[in-house]
């Protein structure tokens, strides 16, 4: 028996690491608009499409993912591959409708309210007012509280925030667009996007 057969007696049985089964598998995204921390359930479910532009901020998400969802949090890519097709081809503009489920479970009773309110009645291509999403909830005085609401939106691009504007706002700088968690050019670039590939009637 030679040296080489020696050491291959004992060489390791190498194989491919198997990630544990987790409750949440979460990647962090580099796209056109900004780092989104993307995020979901066992189930496929989209629990988390959040901005994030720090360390801090990746953490700050993940613990309330932790919190609010369960602690069996793992970095593991494959279980996102539907959904980052999904935002590439809609970044691209090829998608103008996502088909990903998305979960809720880290929206307050009244972000639920409106953010199902703007999913279901402001398509790709349009776009409402604070004060007009306002009134389709029944709280024609709450704009304030829509755009925090909206703010804090934990499914930003797939539930549509950008889509809001202020009265009188428009794309482009000459109005200002109101806030947005990826920022105001990150909203432009949205509703820009929308625009140009809009699907004609």
């Amino acid at each position: 028996m030679t040296a080489a057969e020696v050491f291959d007696a004992y060489a390791p049985d190498v194989r491919p690491p198997v990630l544990p089964e987790s409750d949440v598998s979460y990647a962090v995204e580099d796209t056109p608009v900004g780092r989104l921390l993307l995020a979901v359930r066992a189930d496929g479910r989209l629990v988390t499409s959040a901005y994030v532009r720090s360390a801090d901020d990746e953490a700050a998400w993940l613990q309330r993912l932790s919190d609010v969802v369960s602690p069996r949090v793992l970095r593991h890519a494959r279980p996102l591959d539907g959904v980052r097709r999904e935002l590439d081809d809609y970044l691209a503009g090829r998608l103008t409708r996502f088909t990903v489920p998305t979960d809720l479970a880290l929206a307050s009773a009244f972000q639920r309210e409106v953010l199902g309110e703007l999913a279901a009645h402001v398509g790709y291509g349009s776009a409402t007012t604070y004060g007009q999403l306002a009134s389709t909830i029944s709280r024609p005085k709450a704009s304030r509280a829509v755009g925090t609401a909206l703010g804090a939106n934990p499914v930003c691009v797939f539930v549509p925030c950008h889509r809001v504007l202020p009265a009188g706002g428009s794309v482009g700088g000459r109005v200002g667009v109101g806030g947005y968690a990826g920022g105001p050019a990150a909203k432009e670039y949205l509703l820009a996007l929308e625009a140009t590939h809009r699907p004609s009637a």
